[in-house]
């Protein structure tokens, strides 16, 4: 019994490291403690230029064919969700929680752009 208690709280310790080590996961569950619905996928209130960005950036990983694009590609990702991270923090600070969903919601985009720049990383 003491065993399992003990396994359950390592699960749990582990798994609130994994929740802050990340800014993203950090700053949903930093809403969900205020009280504040993620935005969900369908319910996306992007502006236009942010998502044609997106759009872009989607098209130059399909199109890229060498390590120097791919490369081109990543500084560019990691650029982007540092500026992010920065207006999240920013807007954590002012209590803007309303801004903070916006700016979590963009971050999700390149969170995925980076998985899928991770995924033509691997070798086959």
């Amino acid at each position: 019994k003491e065993q399992y208690y003990s396994e359950q709280h390592s699960s749990l310790i582990n798994k609130a490291y994994q929740t802050l080590l990340n800014p993203l996961s950090r700053g949903l569950y930093l809403l969900e403690l205020s009280g504040v619905e993620p935005a969900k996928e369908t319910d996306c209130d992007a502006d236009s230029a942010f998502l044609t960005e997106i759009m872009e950036i989607n098209e130059k990983l399909a199109e890229s064919k060498n390590e120097d694009n791919l490369k081109e590609i990543e500084t560019l990702i990691k650029v982007q969700q540092e500026e992010l991270t920065r207006e999240v923090t920013a807007a954590f600070e002012r209590d803007d929680l309303q801004e903070a969903k916006k700016l979590l919601a963009k971050m999700k985009y390149f969170a995925n752009l980076e998985d899928k720049l991770k995924a033509m990383k691997i070798p086959s």
